[in-house]
């Protein structure tokens, strides 16, 4: 069974920063696409940032670029989002997920997800 697992979060002011983490099981991730996505609440679910498992190359949201860093331990099966200069409309619940392509990834087509994990930021 396949398994992504999120920990980190929490509750950050304005300007700081938080690191999430998602840890992959059950199965090979290496030709996937790993990625995060958020949902504010009565929004919908939006693409955050992305890395491929080879070669590293990341995407990212608009808004998040250059604040977030998406990167990847490929001997942990661990896929890191460090969020810096928060927001407060950064607060949403995040998820891991994954995809074997970017264009998939991006549209929310996504073949697993973890559980989510909440991020507030206060202004």
């Amino acid at each position: 069974q396949v398994q992504l697992l999120e920990s980190g979060g929490g509750l950050a002011q304005a300007g700081g920063s938080l690191s999430l983490s998602c840890a992959a099981s059950g199965s090979t991730f290496s030709r996937y696409v790993m990625g995060w996505f958020r949902q504010a609440p009565g929004q919908e679910r939006e693409f955050v940032a992305a890395i491929r498992w080879s070669g590293g190359n990341t995407y990212y949201k608009v808004p998040v670029k250059g604040r977030f860093t998406i990167s990847r331990d490929n001997a942990k099966n661990t896929v890191y989002l460090q969020m810096n200069s928060l927001k407060p409309e950064d607060t949403a619940v995040y998820y891991c997920a994954a995809s074997l392509t970017i264009a998939r990834m991006t549209r929310g087509e996504c073949d697993y997800w973890g559980q989510g994990t909440q991020v507030s930021v206060s202004s």
